[in-house]
Formats: C-alpha cells, structure tokens, sequence
C-alpha cells in the first residue's frame, strides 16, 4: 500500500497557521464586498456575490475564539465546500500549499490554540511550527449551518 498523502491550502489567522483540505477549497478571494445579514450569529459576516452565487462568509477568528482580524492587505476570503454548501472564511492570509503524508499527521489534543478537538482534523509539525488542520465540517454546527443555509435560501428566493 502506498503512503496517503493530501494537499493543505495554509491560511493565517493571527500567528496560527491553519489548514484546510485542499479539495474542499474551491477559490481564493481577494475581499468582496460582504453585505451584512441582521440577527445572525456575530461569526458570520454577511454573504457576497461570488460569480452569481450567493455566499454566507464567516470570519474564522471569530468562529474560533480569536479576535476578529482579516481586514489587513492581504486578508483573503477562501471559498469552501462544506457539505455541499459554498462558505466563505476570512483569514488573515493565505501563505502556502503544502503536501502533508498522513504519517506527519498526530491526532489533535483536546485544546489546539483554543480549538476544541472536534473542530480538528489534527495537527502537523511543518518547519518550526505546528499546522492545525481544520475538519471543514464540524467547523459549523447543525444549527450554525442550518442559518447559514436559510440566510442562503431567503436570498436565492
């Protein structure tokens, strides 16, 4: 059997570099105007209008107890499928993509900068510093996603 490599697009979110599955992330956006949507959850920013698709966008140091940031130069918007749903997060930059063999992958303790384990995939030593790979899909709760879905829908018509 052959060694499980996968492909993590490198995001920074304060001085955490953060991972996420390379397939899930469908593109890499400098900022759009986000329109702000009232009675939401404080993470979740607004949506915006991304070729025609209309896209809940949440900040991830919000969603996972950091200072909101984001709003520098290079702060980005990466698009990700999330259980068949379009989510834009914002990050303080995008840095790199990386190859990561599952071996260099060590389970998640149950606090990584403030993230609870069910948020993790795990976490990597990558150079002098540890990668924390996101688990895209526990990122949002049922009820989390359920908004963002209804925020989706109430726009779509």
């Amino acid at each position: 059997m052959g060694i499980r490599e996968q492909q993590y697009v490198v995001m920074a979110v304060g001085v955490e570099r953060y991972g996420a599955p390379v397939e899930q992330v469908l593109s890499i956006e400098k900022r759009l105007e986000v329109t702000r949507v009232p009675k939401t959850l404080p993470f979740i920013k607004g949506i915006m209008n991304l070729r025609g698709a209309v896209v809940p966008v949440i900040d991830l140091a919000e969603r996972i107890g950091l200072t909101s940031g984001a709003s520098g130069e290079d702060s980005r918007i990466v698009v990700v499928d999330v259980d068949s749903m379009l989510v834009g997060m914002t990050v303080d930059a995008v840095t790199d993509v990386v190859t990561l063999d599952e071996s260099m992958v060590e389970p998640a303790p149950s606090i990584v900068g403030g993230l609870r384990a069910e948020y993790l995939k795990g976490v990597a030593k990558l150079d002098d510093r540890l990668l924390i790979l996101l688990n895209l899909s526990r990122l949002l709760s049922d009820v989390e996603e359920r908004q963002l879905r209804a925020v989706e829908k109430s726009l779509q018509g």
